[in-house]
């Protein structure tokens, strides 16, 4: 069966009944291979699947969602492509869990920069589809989440975010008012900040294995 989405796929080298996966999602202007570089770092007994975003930007570049400029150089996200590739994730999660001896209970997204964005977007929409969110260099934007996600029971749901302080592509006081924004709906969360750029440092690879 074709999935709904293109992936790289890391089987675990543990196999129980059923195994944990973590799904890899990138950034803007990427593609799978890049997260998946790190795959065999992760622990044992994952599934590590990483998923290549829909909107193809030539020259092995993807996107989930566009990002325009206007003529003062704002940037803006196109929302109407996120929330479809917020429920083309969703579906695809699903996919996975019937195609492969997954434990739906215990899935993780890992996602860097848009991927991150996108993370938050899947777990507070779906809290029943994801126990852990990984989001690298990403922020919570409500405007791709579902209408009603406030209602949502979280108390499964657990996230590490982090930031690197010098971060040039999204700005860290956007990432600074995730976690505030998490506490008010009561999700367990662990934030940190890292003197890097918009990238993943051996630091923050260590610390979230750590946490997970």
């Amino acid at each position: 069966m074709k999935l709904s989405l293109d992936y790289l796929i890391r089987e675990p080298k543990i196999k129980l009944d059923k195994n944990p996966l973590i799904l890899l999602l990138h950034g803007y202007g990427s593609n799978e291979e890049d997260l998946f570089s790190f795959a065999s770092e992760l622990p044992d007994d994952y599934y590590v699947i990483s998923a290549r975003a829909p909107y193809d930007l030539q020259y092995g570049s993807y996107a989930w969602y566009a990002i325009n400029f206007d003529a003062d150089e704002n940037k803006f996200s196109d929302n109407e492509q996120a929330r479809k590739s917020r429920d083309l994730i969703a579906r695809f999660v699903d996919e996975l869990a019937i195609n492969y001896p997954i434990d739906a209970d215990n899935i993780s997204l890992l996602g860097f920069s848009q991927g991150a964005i996108l993370s938050y977007a899947i777990a507070l929409s779906h809290p029943e589809k994801v126990k852990n969110v990984i989001a690298l260099s990403g922020y919570a934007n409500e405007d791709i989440m579902e209408e009603n996600f406030k209602k949502n029971d979280f108390s499964q749901l657990r996230i590490f975010h982090s930031h690197g302080t010098v971060d040039q592509v999204i700005p860290i006081d956007w990432a600074r008012k995730t976690k505030p924004f998490l506490e008010k709906l009561g999700i367990a969360s662990v934030y940190k900040e890292y003197p890097i750029g918009h990238g993943i440092s051996p630091q923050v690879f260590n610390d979230f294995k750590t946490w997970l």
